[in-house]
């Protein structure tokens, strides 16, 4: 059942960001970005050079905040926009089109659309899983289901925000790890927010959670954690990366260089300094201070984990997500 929602689900996101394309070619987007460079903004006429770009409104995405308020991409010559989106889907072909002249995703997502036929380039690392201890993430079963393993979710349905993504990826090749056959496993979808109660009432057996709606679920005496998948299939795997289209990496590479270096000294300073990182997620995502001030971070790190998102590739041909595996190296701003 796994095999057949996934290949369904994948021509429907395959068809969703050729329609995209063809939207935004219709509405006038330069492919290279340069309508947004020939109309300079009041950064620019301070020389500084406007860019727009894509992030997920979830809590590591504050730490490009966080590199704006402290002026680090200001001091590189860059102003830079942010432009907070739901899902990764939307960001990519505004990225090829150059709506947006670079955006903060998913590495499993931007691998896929280039599989798709989309020249994405991936200009830097982000954000990582932690390999040991309390992971970011996590999958969560009911005490009395019986699920004390990712064994144990052979014949089950799991819930993930979404499928073809890291999510049920791991969550398989933990089960195949652990003894169990992987296909069959059912995933099916539903937002974060409300898996929880979906696992109450019975309509799922496990979820897939990051934070801050892990330790919430966790903080649940009657719900018990069944394992970490991302320290299962690749310890310490890159969970977010910053990108470029190919097109914009190769006209303006000056601009690419100085956000490569800016996000670097960003994410440096994000990660010696985490505290400060939280205390923007109260404005940056209408999070309660309370809980921003104790919620687990990603590890921050500017620098690409090439040998994890090898790693991400070969899964990924394995379970049949790309038609060929990725090659992690051509795809990167060098």
């Amino acid at each position: 059942m796994r095999n057949t929602i996934t290949r369904k689900l994948s021509t429907a996101a395959a068809g969703t960001v050729l329609l995209a394309l063809a939207l935004t070619g219709c509405s006038g987007g330069s492919p290279s970005g340069s309508e947004t460079e020939s109309s300079p903004s009041a950064g620019e006429s301070q020389g500084l050079q406007k860019v727009v770009v894509g992030v997920l409104s979830i809590a590591p995405s504050s730490a490009m905040q966080y590199g704006i308020d402290q002026g680090i991409f200001e001091e590189h010559g860059l102003d830079i926009e942010l432009q907070p989106g739901t899902g990764g889907a939307a960001m990519l072909p505004a990225v090829s089109t150059g709506d947006l002249q670079f955006a903060v995703g998913n590495p499993l997502s931007v691998m896929v659309a280039k599989d798709k036929g989309l020249d994405m380039k991936i200009v830097s690392g982000y954000s990582n899983s932690l390999a040991e201890g309390a992971d970011i993430n996590g999958v969560v079963a009911r005490k009395d289901s019986g699920i004390t393993s990712f064994g144990d979710l052979e014949g089950k349905t799991a819930t993930v925000n979404a499928v073809n993504t890291q999510g049920d990826l791991t969550i398989m090749e933990s089960a195949a790890l652990d003894g169990a056959n992987p296909e069959n496993i059912n995933f099916n979808e539903l937002p974060f927010p409300d898996m929880e109660a979906q696992l109450e009432q019975g309509n799922t057996d496990a979820i897939w959670l990051p934070e801050p709606f892990l330790s919430r679920a966790l903080a649940n005496p009657d719900n018990v954690l069944v394992g970490h998948p991302n320290q299962e299939a690749i310890p310490g795997m890159p969970t977010m990366v910053t990108f470029t289209s190919g097109r914009y990496a190769e006209e303006n590479p000056e601009t690419v260089t100085a956000f490569q270096d800016a996000v670097t000294e960003t994410l440096t300073q994000a990660q010696a300094n985490t505290d400060d990182v939280r205390a923007t997620l109260p404005a940056f995502m209408n999070m309660d201070p309370a809980v921003a001030a104790d919620l687990p971070m990603e590890e921050f790190d500017g620098e690409l984990r090439t040998e994890q998102l090898e790693d991400l590739g070969g899964l990924m041909l394995k379970y049949e997500f790309v038609s060929k595996e990725p090659d992690v190296a051509a795809m990167t701003v060098q």
